[in-house]
């Protein structure tokens, strides 16, 4: 039976040869016998699994001892609440970019935490562009500038420099870590959920400086206290072992392509080609502006929203799933992360070409 093509924003689909060592290594991890799941945290085999993970991730991302990786639960999600309890005070003041939905939900948590500054926003142009650079309007005395890099929903990138601000970067990347090359040294704290782009739900991927992590607000929960974590090596309590483990054979992956640089070509590759065929048709279009389409998420509209449901039932007969875009944009999104080949995607852009051409016959 031929595999389905998994298109979907998160969780999403894991490169073969992952899937593949997972199924031959579940049962017997490094030789112990027992499965990764049945390790005790302590044991040397994990301790060891986590520290080769960081310094994998570490290397591809091309960032010293000056950062501390941290595998945490709760999903990026959380991390709207976990980075204002650990970087501002109760009267401290955030700048926050709005980009689109995740951006809007981050403000919404963080402002429980503080006072939050919206800088700018793109809301005007339903989340199609990104606020140009020189129209923030950056607060002073802001401890934090924050900003969800790519936005799966609304389908935009930022490609821009983030440099010369004043303050202290912080930047949700859950859908686009390691995608391409990025100039993390500008960044002082990533956060990132594993599950789009880099693995499979249950870790959260934190990426900090040390020295931007002093305090955190008197009421912050140890397990999320940033300074708790790096001093036990995010082994507070049991972490999330398996899909640290699964992370692990991701980077691995990575490394075999040639690591982040090669992957970008690929990437840029596939997202070219996609975005020329809709740009190319008669009836698909893609709303976002071209200087910040993701190319990680290509969000689509058809010219007749009667053909819509038609397209998702006949894309699923021809075994390409979850295409239908998120419930609060609608139209159809094709997520083209790293684990999606260039072959998958001209599977893709072949049957939307024969969609197309049938339906104009009807």
């Amino acid at each position: 039976m031929k595999r389905p093509i998994n298109f979907c924003s998160g969780p999403a689909a894991l490169p073969l040869p992952v899937l593949d060592r997972i199924s031959a290594e579940l049962h017997d991890f490094q030789g112990s016998k027992i499965s990764v799941m049945e390790h005790s945290h302590r044991d040397q085999l994990i301790v060891r699994l986590f520290e080769e993970t960081e310094a994998r991730l570490k290397a591809l991302l091309g960032v010293g001892d000056a950062y501390r990786v941290l595998f945490l639960p709760g999903g990026a999600t959380l991390q709207f609440s976990q980075v204002p309890m650990n970087l501002l005070d109760g009267n401290g003041t955030a700048a926050y970019l709005t980009t689109g939905a995740w951006s809007q939900k981050a403000i919404k948590e963080a402002s429980k935490y503080g006072h939050v500054v919206e800088v700018a926003s793109s809301k005007e142009s339903n989340f199609t562009t990104m606020p140009a650079r020189e129209t923030w309007q950056l607060p002073a005395d802001a401890k934090y500038f924050h900003l969800c890099a790519n936005e799966t929903i609304h389908g935009v990138e930022w490609f821009g420099s983030l440099t010369g601000l004043g303050m202290p970067v912080v930047a949700d990347m859950s859908s686009h870590l390691l995608s391409r090359s990025m100039p993390i040294q500008e960044i002082d704290l990533i956060y990132a959920g594993a599950q789009k782009n880099l693995g499979t739900a249950g870790v959260t991927i934190v990426v900090v400086k040390q020295d931007l992590i002093e305090s955190s607000q008197h009421a912050t929960p140890g397990l999320m206290d940033y300074r708790g974590q790096i001093a036990n090596d995010s082994m507070m309590n049991t972490p999330p072992v398996y899909p640290v483990w699964v992370l692990s054979l991701v980077l691995e992956w990575l490394e075999s392509l040639g690591g982040v640089a090669a992957v970008e070509r690929i990437n840029r590759d596939k997202a070219e080609s996609l975005y020329q065929a809709i740009d190319a048709s008669s009836l698909y279009r893609n709303p976002v502006a071209t200087d910040c389409r993701s190319l990680m998420n290509v969000p689509f509209v058809l010219a007749d929203d009667v053909l819509e449901s038609k397209f998702i039932e006949a894309s699923q007969h021809a075994g390409l799933l979850n295409l239908k875009g998120h419930r609060s944009v609608g139209g159809m999104r094709a997520s083209i992360y790293n684990a999606i080949t260039q072959r998958e995607v001209d599977t893709l852009i072949e049957f939307m070409r024969e969609f197309e051409r049938v339906s104009a016959r009807v």
